[in-house]
């Protein structure tokens, strides 16, 4: 799927930011990332189309929330409109996450827009150690927390649960939205 939003040039730019700004070499950010080093270069010289799962694994490694490494500089106010904003793509689901807002500097938190479909599970890694998430079903209904024990919820409903645990995300209606709020503690 194309990535639309989440410019590759800003991603190369942060993700080599964030790897000198800690010291690490292309060979050792890669191996902490679980990737390979070919795809990391790749990424900081601005080619390349990385999915969610690639991009929070690189933020887990370099210890920085998602958004900071697909998020462009933003005015003072600042509007997304629906179908705008950076927009990333799962590999293992019908599932991608908008980020709405990230936490600025000193600040605990990301907000994202979750759309998803029914047919495949958005199974995530741990995050961050501290990270918790919130989750508020906007539209259809959605399996949603730890992996071991999602909760099936639907409109208006919310659910809190640990992000540096093993979680997942799986749409049981067409359409289904959510905002979700990453907490880093």
């Amino acid at each position: 799927m194309e990535q639309r939003g989440a410019p590759l040039e800003v991603i190369a730019y942060s993700l080599r930011r964030e790897r000198e700004r800690i010291g690490l070499s292309l060979s050792e950010l890669a191996k902490r990332a679980g990737i390979a080093k070919s795809t990391l270069s790749q990424l900081e010289a601005g080619a390349g189309n990385p999915s969610v799962e690639t991009l929070w694994a690189l933020g887990v490694a370099l210890d920085v929330p998602f958004s900071r490494l697909v998020e462009p500089p933003k005015p003072k106010v600042q509007v997304i409109r629906a179908g705008e904003g950076p927009i990333v793509y799962s590999e293992r689901a019908d599932y991608t996450a908008t980020l709405l807002a990230s936490c600025p500097p000193h600040a605990r938190r990301d907000i994202y827009l979750i759309t998803a479909e029914p047919g495949g599970k958005r199974e995530s890694d741990p995050h961050m150690p501290g990270v918790i998430e919130h989750v508020v079903i906007a539209s259809g209904r959605a399996l949603v927390g730890l992996t071991d024990e999602p909760i099936d919820i639907g409109p208006g409903d919310y659910i809190a649960y640990p992000g540096d645990l093993p979680h997942v995300f799986e749409a049981l209606e067409a359409g289904t939205t959510a905002c979700m709020v990453s907490e880093h503690v």
